[in-house]
């Protein structure tokens, strides 16, 4: 017998609200991925995708920049650089490369990314 049985009220479980819904496995969140070949960017420049919406960018030859990212169903729709929105087109996302399309008003920008060491 348990002499606290009566003493704690039981709370149903509850669904997380759809903001924080589990992605699929492959996922380019909160990773540290660098620019890869072939790619219109020049290797080496770094891009974090942080979980709450912010976009880190980083090269070797200048100063950390931020931005925004947004996603549906998991999936990057949208970057946000210097204020400018750009649709992107997800080529391919696996565990060792995130392969998108960023449609700029001119020509498309191709970016491979790569898991950085």
């Amino acid at each position: 017998m348990s002499l606290f049985a009566g003493c704690f009220e039981r709370v149903a479980a509850t669904e997380p609200p759809a903001s924080q819904t589990a992605l699929p496995s492959a996922s380019f969140i909160n990773k540290v991925w660098k620019v890869g070949e072939p790619s219109s960017i020049p290797p080496g420049m770094l891009y974090i995708f942080l979980s709450e919406g912010t976009l880190v960018m980083a090269s070797p030859n200048s100063r950390p920049a931020f931005g925004k990212w947004k996603s549906e169903g998991g999936t990057l729709t949208t970057m946000i650089e210097e204020g400018i929105p750009y649709k992107v087109n997800v080529v391919k996302l696996s565990d060792d490369e995130f392969k998108i399309t960023l449609i700029n008003p001119g020509k498309p920008t191709e970016l491979t990314l790569v898991p950085a060491e």
